[in-house]
């Protein structure tokens, strides 16, 4: 087109590899001077050309009509389907519904058909001396062939009917009269007969393919049964950890339309795979009112993995579990949206069902402004580092200090979590051979480990409470108790 050839002889617009064949490819034109043809002209997929008639198929008859969501996703789907001609009720033979499809069925009806290639005939009828404007290029014919070899004319050749016709909408009201006919050479019959001779050594190469397919299915199945089920282990030294979870509800908020986001924190020692997403946020829920409280069902479903590699066995090592922070917030019709609250849970450190419902809190501020604020305008104060629920993972002191920070109890989330763990003993060395069991040992995959997790915990807090008291002592009280030993 006219709008090309100005738009591509300039290098640097010329961003794709395409681009650039153009540009040199009407240097070359110019020099051989210049096309002969200025009114017709082609579009194809690579172009960067929509044909917004077929891309924009409305649903109604209304003039205002908005295309949804899934309309503008499966736009592009419904652009590339074979074009179907009404059937008439009394040549009806299938049936309309199929109750009980089977598989190879769904393969061949799919929405989505085999790959399809578009070439657009366009016309560019702007008057003389206005050509190379959009506005003036229409489609005049679209040519479409598929997967399978099927070439698709629209609208079809002209034959016996009359011309097609393009009315423009302007001062002069221009008419525009075209036809389309089917240029081909007519095929010889020598070369028929050689190309119905090529599609059956395809079809023959196609059958052996299947056949070769099935014969190592059925080896892969064989060699599968003789060998069993393969498990995929931990290395020495390793606690796997999976988390199914489930974020089942929240109940007791002010506003309505909740959602929740998650966020995990893995502490030392700790990893996850690099595919894994290590936050999360639900849907938009609405509350339904249940006995005295409005509840808000989300089901939002979630799945966690985790390594623990422990790097020393000194006794003072504990393993911290990781902890999954999440906070609520709504968001209203007038799309402000409100922190509801904050919360967070340690993941349970022994394996099997646990249902867990977690109170939240929401920072405040007093006075009757800010809750004005909050009513009409949205947001409210919040976190600028959610870790701050609990122990900050930047802080580096002995105490942390919340005092003047103030709160509002809030309402609670329910979670189900599906605990999965995975270990193996560790090596025992020459310095450790009197140890039973190492920390790891004791919390892999046994259904004691939250125990003697807390007996651990309390034996090291007596331990350094015992040091404290120690060194508070006089010297000199120490030094004789000592030698009277």
């Amino acid at each position: 087109s006219q709008f090309e050839v100005d738009l591509y002889q300039n290098e640097s617009a010329c961003q794709t590899p395409l681009d650039r064949q153009y540009h040199e490819e009407i240097l070359k034109l110019e020099k051989a001077g210049g096309r002969k043809n200025y009114r017709i002209f082609t579009y194809t997929d690579h172009d960067r050309f929509t044909n917004l008639e077929e891309h924009c198929q409305k649903v109604t008859d209304s003039d205002h009509e908005v295309p949804s969501y899934l309309a503008e996703r499966m736009a592009n789907v419904r652009r590339r389907r074979q074009d179907h001609r009404p059937v008439e009720a009394s040549s009806l033979k299938s049936k309309i519904i199929t109750w009980e499809p089977s598989e190879e069925f769904i393969k061949n009806n799919h929405v989505i058909n085999t790959p399809v290639q578009t070439m657009y005939i366009m016309g560019d009828l702007g008057p003389y001396g206005k050509l190379g404007h959009r506005e003036y290029e229409h489609v005049l014919c679209t040519i479409k062939v598929d997967g399978n070899g099927v070439i698709t004319v629209k609208p079809d050749f002209t034959g016996t009917k009359g011309a097609y016709r393009i009315e423009l909408d302007g001062e002069k009201r221009e008419v525009w009269k075209y036809t389309i006919e089917n240029a081909s050479v007519q095929v010889q019959p020598e070369e028929e007969e050689r190309e119905q001779h090529i599609h059956n050594q395809k079809d023959t190469f196609s059958n052996l393919l299947v056949l070769c397919f099935q014969l190592y299915s059925r080896h892969k199945e064989y060699l599968s049964g003789l060998v069993g089920s393969e498990f995929e282990t931990t290395l020495p030294g390793t606690l796997r950890l999976f988390v199914n979870g489930e974020i089942v509800s929240a109940q007791g908020y002010e506003y309505d339309n909740l959602y929740v986001h998650i966020f995990l924190e893995l502490p030392n020692q700790w990893s996850s795979p690099a595919f894994q997403q290590l936050s999360g946020v639900t849907q938009t829920c609405a509350t339904k009112t249940v006995g005295w409280d409005n509840v808000a069902y989300f089901c939002y479903p979630f799945t966690l993995e985790m390594f623990f590699t422990q790097g020393d066995e000194s006794e003072d090592s504990l393993p911290h579990w990781p902890v999954l922070y999440f906070e609520v917030l709504s968001l209203d019709f007038w799309q402000r949206y409100r922190v509801e609250g904050y919360g967070s849970l340690v993941l349970p450190a022994s394996p099997g069902l646990h249902m867990l419902t977690i109170p939240t809190w929401r920072p405040v501020e007093l006075g009757t402004v800010a809750e004005l604020r909050r009513f009409f305008i949205g947001g409210s104060p919040e976190l600028e580092d959610i870790t701050y629920v609990r122990m900050p993972s930047t802080f580096k002191g002995e105490r942390l200090s919340r005092f003047g920070f103030r709160t509002e109890t809030t309402g609670s989330v329910k979670f189900r979590l599906y605990c999965l763990q995975q270990s193996k003993a560790f090596l025992e060395t020459s310095a450790l051979r009197q140890r039973v069991q190492s920390v790891l040992d004791r919390l892999g995959g046994f259904s004691q480990q939250s125990s003697v997790y807390n007996v651990l915990e309390a034996f090291q807090r007596a331990r350094r409470r015992m040091q404290e008291a120690r060194e508070s002592l006089p010297q000199d009280l120490i030094s004789t108790s000592a030698s009277a030993v």
